[in-house]
């Protein structure tokens, strides 16, 4: 699980929304870009979150919230692999549907821009009507309790 601190900013039914918490050591570090461990942190900071909880919670709590990292890997390489994917097959399937003529190679990249897109538009689709568990959700996975010196 990759997990950041955050603050409660509103409460709906089950749902918190959140944004990032204090800034941590990360922020000077040299190794900031090659590092995952702030990776939620730097989502949470640009804007409130909407985050699962099914804990008693008030505005202004600190929560550990989390996503499984199992879960983003792969809705990583559906969003990555497959759009790459369709732009090989279709620039492939239009090299060998056509002939050396003198707008094939028109042809190929348009079909390969077209696989492109469509494969973008069916990912949008499955999404949306599917509800897909590739779509990793972040959840609450407890309050913390800062102490002040």
């Amino acid at each position: 699980m990759i997990e950041e601190l955050a603050v409660v900013v509103k409460i709906e039914n089950h749902q918190v929304w959140v944004e990032g918490g204090q800034a941590s050591a990360c922020g000077g570090c040299q190794q900031k870009a090659s590092c995952t461990t702030n990776a939620l942190g730097s989502v949470l900071k640009k804007r409130s979150v909407p985050v699962d909880n099914d804990m008693p919670l008030k505005l202004g709590d600190t929560v550990i919230v989390a996503i499984d990292e199992n879960l983003l890997l792969r809705a990583s390489l559906l969003l990555y692999l497959m759009p790459l994917i369709a732009l090989f097959i279709g620039a492939g399937i239009a090299d060998g549907l056509l002939d050396d003529s003198g707008y094939a190679d028109l042809w190929i990249a348009g079909s390969a821009v077209f696989g492109f897109l469509l494969s973008l538009w069916l990912i949008n689709k499955m999404q949306k009507l599917l509800l897909l568990s590739y779509y990793a959700r972040p959840v609450v996975v407890k309050k913390v309790s800062l102490s002040v010196p």
